[in-house]
């Protein structure tokens, strides 16, 4: 995929030169918030109309957890891969192939007259993300000078933030306007602007020391493992211990041990195992998993209830769960930067119980619920709980591994809560009896909701404890004045599926974990 020759843009041809208030530098810019913009709509406004996909499609509460977790699945289990991809074969037309992937696959969305096409184009969306997502942030470092990288990240985050923010509001909108269809199909329109822009005046950087072979078996094992555990979980309320989700589970087991063994042995492994040798980075990685674990399960539930239970529109719904993103928004710098004073490990337990307690006062969200006195002060606490919790867990995770490894680590993360979040959307309606028609209920599903969200509080109570009781404390960090209190990403992140993701190390794969054993000694 050749860029076309463009004089007025020779300046933007070399690598990191570019700088913020250059015309090339702010064309980067556009494009890549367009990128991962498409991405951040998506994980904010599909849960806002399920239950109207449910209601056009006629389909059951697993065909709704499939809708969002074939999505999860194939992001999870791909976006190590999508990041060294980039590395290898240029970043830029990686990022390109994940937009145009990505706009084709919600263009089937859109048109999908069945829940059967609509999850199998889910899984496809997740594919395009998982290409889409890494080089969004990479292309940005690749291509601004030094000295201006941190504004760009920043403006890059910034940018992305309010997208966020607007997501379940705009998304709400279109459910209740044109349709749910157009959640997925205002991505083509997106990527109509952004291909263009990014052939045009994107330059083209890849890692020249990548090298080596894709680790894709370590790839479709742990996509299987993840396909076949999540698959009984969601198969075992209408199954039961039938042959087919036994069966399910047990291969699900089996892939995961082999994807173990694999990045063991493999020389060049997807996701290799010293980095675990970090007793800081697993620890904060067990903690991620407890606590996207409860976002997923939240997220998913908390907009079915509104509409189900409390008789909200989608827009209703959407714009009753903007302020959590908002406070992430306005707040993430300020949070760094005290998680850089004071340690990590007080505010990744403090952080946990108040998403906990946010939660429990969810549970205030039934029938006739007012908005302001019930459900508003049960988001504001969920937000401040994640704004204490979500920056200084991702500044942690960079700093827990060696520097030239915080790509690797980050992206580590980023899949753990992934997978986390999907697991428990399968997990949740199981362990509380939802029945497949429970979202056509507002009897049953408000009963179900009132069990979920303790088990929801009951996860991140254990990653509070998990963090006090694992998570190192270096103690008090002087800083210069002028320093970024954390990483610019860490600064305006709000979505709220996954931490942000780090692309400023080597490559989690092709030849990128030449440094394997930099991590063995504890830090």
């Amino acid at each position: 995929m050749a860029r076309p020759h463009n004089p007025h843009m020779a300046a933007a041809a070399d690598p990191a030169t570019l700088r913020t208030g250059t015309a090339a530098g702010r064309w980067v810019l556009l494009t890549t918030v367009l990128g991962s913009t498409m991405v951040l709509l998506d994980s904010t406004v599909v849960n806002v109309a399920l239950r109207r996909i449910g209601d056009d499609l006629d389909t059951d509460l697993a065909a709704l957890q499939w809708t969002v977790n074939a999505y999860m699945l194939a992001l999870a289990g791909l976006i190590l891969l999508g990041g060294a991809l980039g590395d290898r074969f240029g970043r830029r037309r990686v990022f390109v192939i994940g937009v145009v992937w990505f706009a084709l696959a919600s263009l089937l969305c859109g048109l999908a007259p069945n829940a059967e096409v609509l999850i199998a184009a889910r899984a496809l969306q997740g594919v395009g993300g998982a290409l889409l997502t890494p080089g969004s942030l990479a292309l940005i470092q690749a291509s601004f000078h030094p000295d201006d990288r941190s504004a760009a990240v920043g403006l890059w985050s910034g940018f992305g933030g309010v997208g966020a923010a607007v997501g379940p509001f705009l998304g709400g909108w279109l459910v209740d306007g044109p349709g749910w269809r157009w959640v997925f199909l205002l991505n083509v329109p997106l990527a109509a602007v952004c291909v263009p822009v990014a052939l045009r005046h994107v330059p083209e950087s890849r890692d020249g020391q990548a090298h080596g072979r894709f680790d894709i078996p370590g790839a479709v094992l742990g996509a299987l493992a993840l396909a076949f555990l999540t698959y009984a979980l969601i198969a075992a309320p209408d199954a039961g211990a039938s042959a087919v989700v036994v069966g399910s589970a047990v291969a699900g087991v089996v892939a995961t041990a082999a994807f173990l063994y694999v990045e063991r042995h493999s020389k060049e492994p997807m996701m290799p195992l010293s980095v675990f040798a970090s007793r800081q980075f697993s620890a904060v990685n067990l903690v991620t998993l407890c606590v996207y674990g409860a976002f997923g399960g939240f997220f998913f539930l908390s907009a079915l209830q509104l509409q189900v239970v409390t008789g909200y529109s989608a827009l209703a719904a959407g714009t009753a769960l903007l302020p959590t993103t908002i406070l992430m928004l306005l707040f993430s710098a300020r949070s760094g930067a005290l998680g850089q004073r004071i340690g990590p490990r007080l505010p990744l337990t403090v952080g946990p119980l108040l998403c906990a307690a946010g939660m429990l006062l969810f549970l205030r969200a039934g029938p006739g619920a007012s908005y302001l006195l019930d459900v508003l002060p049960a988001v504001l606490v969920l937000g401040l709980g994640m704004v204490t919790l979500v920056a200084p867990l991702t500044a942690t995770v960079l700093a827990s591994v060696d520097q030239s490894r915080a790509g690797l680590a980050s992206g580590i993360n980023n899949a753990a809560a992934r997978a986390a979040g999907l697991i428990a959307v399968a997990a949740l309606p199981l362990l509380v009896g939802m029945g497949p028609d429970a979202y056509r209920s507002a009897a049953e599903f408000d009963r179900a909701f009132r069990l979920a969200m303790p088990l929801c509080a009951a996860l991140l109570a254990a990653g509070a404890l998990l963090a006090w009781l694992t998570v190192r404390n270096p103690g008090p960090v002087e800083t210069e004045p002028e320093s970024e209190p954390c990483h610019p990403e860490c600064l305006t992140h709000c979505a709220l599926d996954a931490p942000p993701l780090e692309n400023g190390g080597a490559s989690p794969s092709a030849g990128g974990s030449s440094s394997a054993e930099r991590d063995t000694e504890e830090r």
